[in-house]
């Protein structure tokens, strides 16, 4: 699991939001360029930026500070805040961030994503809030989408988002433990990145996020920094509790529950887990999709559901696809 630190940037300066209000920003230090490398020397595997003016208000003054910050530190940065166009998006990218990502403009506009997923893969994240409900909170948690949070996630992966900073809309980080099942649907539901950026409160938390996981996949990153400023933990202990080799995963039988380990299969064996695997992941996402069609047909939205049912047949036809092929390899290796 990687450990990204966070860096607000309000005026050229580095911002704490103790309840994530701009209005009650307290600024830590006028060096973003040093905090950012004292979070490298810390021991943080990703910066992530965030531009708050930008967000706020389009205010675009940070950028070229922004530019320096990833010239300056050794370590990859991620930028968000305000990312509302493909031409911002290019721009951040070719200075040479690790990944930008994108929050509303992205749920409002998944046609932009698909075409910058096509131009940039695997530099594209999108960013969702959730709602107890599930539903996604747009515009700094101002707003409901009226969209949910398997709608999103399941119409991002098809974009080829490469991963999604998860949070939950209206939590205190410092207060409140991270709300595990949303992660963990989100796991469930695409193969892409699924990273923590609520934050945690301590260091049994993370531990919680490090063992959390669904279907053998575990989540991809945490972003802290509060809890790191308000000196809960450091960074270094914080590395340490996620280099904790996690628990064996489970897999429930018809009469117990077996732990299993990581076996010394050999290159045949796992390329069949693979090709088993890519074939479970498209029936779920077929599932997935499905059950969004029942809903959104059942709520009198039958143009949406329609275009769920359609993405669901095309993954099992993917599918038989896989399965068609690994019938032909079994053939050919004669395989018991």
């Amino acid at each position: 699991m990687d450990l990204y630190a966070r860096l607000n940037i309000l005026g050229g300066h580095s911002v704490r939001l103790p309840r994530g209000d701009l209005a009650d920003a307290i600024r830590l230090d006028n060096d973003p360029i040093s905090r950012a490398r004292s979070w490298a020397a810390q021991g943080a595997d990703i910066i992530h930026v965030v531009d708050l003016d930008a967000a706020a208000h389009r205010d675009y003054r940070n950028r070229s500070l922004i530019d320096d910050i990833i010239s300056a530190v050794p370590i990859p940065v991620q930028v968000a805040g305000g990312i509302r166009s493909p031409r911002e998006a290019t721009r951040l990218i070719e200075a040479g961030a690790h990944r930008v990502v994108m929050g509303t403009a992205a749920i409002e506009d998944q046609n932009m994503v698909w075409d910058l997923c096509r131009d940039y893969p695997s530099k594209i994240v999108v960013s969702i809030d959730v709602r107890p409900d599930e539903e996604i909170a747009i515009r700094g948690w101002a707003m409901n989408s009226g969209r949910y949070l398997e709608d999103v996630l399941l119409g991002m992966s098809d974009a080829g988002v490469t991963s999604f900073l998860i949070a939950e809309a209206g939590r205190n980080a410092l207060l409140e433990p991270p709300n595990l099942d949303i992660l963990k649907t989100a796991l469930s539901l695409v193969d892409d990145g699924v990273i923590a950026s609520g934050g945690v409160r301590h260091l049994d938390d993370l531990r919680e996020l490090t063992a959390a996981g669904s279907d053998g996949k575990r989540i991809e990153g945490v972003i802290v920094g509060r809890e790191v400023t308000h000196g809960r933990f450091t960074l270094d202990e914080a590395k340490k509790v996620l280099a904790e080799t996690p628990a064996p995963r489970s897999i429930k039988t018809t009469d117990a529950e077996v732990d299993v380990e990581p076996s010394g299969a050999g290159p045949v064996m796992t390329a069949l887990s693979d090709h088993y695997r890519q074939i479970a992941n498209e029936l779920d996402r077929a599932a997935a999709h499905a059950r969004s069609a029942q809903r959104r047909v059942m709520e009198g939205e039958a143009a949406r559901g329609h275009t769920h049912g359609l993405t669901s047949i095309g993954h099992l036809r993917k599918a038989q696809r896989l399965a068609d092929d690994l019938t032909e390899t079994l053939a050919d290796s004669r395989l018991d």
